[in-house]
């Protein structure tokens, strides 16, 4: 009995073995897992390649020159008019402080300028055409007073906020020269921010100078075509006159040598 059963289950485990042995192909199990190792070992090698992408694009200047030749050893700097020095200014200081930090209210250019007389009075007793000539010319004044306030002005605040805005420039100088690898993308990207914000104030600077340059131009155009115009209406009164002041002339002429006596 006890043999009988030893046999019977060595065939039991004989038969096990051998149905483990057995190799099954099943033909869609087999193309999903190439096509699902196919993707994965392209995926695997766009990473790769991403990878690699990110770390070039990561690899700052510094590493492969100095970024010190960027960078002008002695840049100009804004000076200011030595209007302290009392014997080479004698007569215009304020003139000269306002051209080094601004004159808003325009006392520093009236203080140097010549005045104009007040004119109420005289036009009021002035026809029609003396008014109005009288009037545009103090009119071009008033203009060009205007104007060359303005550019005082802005020219002294320029003066001064160009020496505050040169250290901020210093500054970015050497923030931009660091080599350090240390310093991240945020960094690099705060740096040109910097950069164009120093970028646009000078662009607005450079504006403000272009416009008072424009307004003298049109303070001059206008003295030129005021000049041009008075010259016309000579000419066109002479033209338009010259006859019949030309026969007063001699019917007065005549008369005096008709009535001359000698003393």
């Amino acid at each position: 009995m006890r043999r009988s059963l030893l046999v019977f289950a060595f065939v039991c485990v004989s038969g096990l073995v051998g149905h483990a042995q057995v190799v099954v192909y099943d033909a869609a199990v087999t193309f999903r897992n190439s096509v699902t190792a196919t993707l994965k070992e392209y995926l695997l090698t766009v990473q790769r390649e991403q990878h690699g992408q990110l770390r070039r694009m990561a690899q700052r200047l510094s590493m492969f020159t100095n970024l010190g030749k960027y960078s002008v050893p002695d840049p100009p700097r804004w000076r200011t008019h030595a209007w302290e020095d009392n014997d080479a200014f004698l007569f215009s200081n304020l003139y000269h402080a306002a051209l080094n930090y601004g004159d808003g209210d325009g006392s520093a250019y009236l203080a140097v300028s010549q005045p104009v007389l007040n004119a109420v009075d005289t036009i009021d007793r002035l026809g029609t055409a003396a008014r109005q000539t009288l009037t545009a010319q103090l009119a071009t004044l008033d203009v060009a007073t205007a104007a060359a306030i303005a550019a005082t002005h802005d020219t002294g605040q320029l003066r001064y906020n160009g020496r505050r805005e040169l250290l901020a420039i210093d500054g970015l100088d050497q923030d931009a020269t660091d080599g350090s690898l240390e310093q991240s993308a945020t960094a690099v990207l705060d740096k040109i921010s910097g950069a164009v914000l120093i970028g646009a104030r000078q662009r607005q600077a450079r504006t403000q100078l272009l416009s008072g340059v424009v307004e003298q131009l049109l303070v001059e155009g206008k003295r030129t075509r005021d000049t041009e115009a008075s010259t016309m209406n000579m000419q066109l009164v002479t033209w338009r006159e010259g006859q019949a002041a030309n026969a007063a002339f001699v019917a007065g002429s005549g008369d005096a040598l008709r009535t001359w006596r000698q003393p």
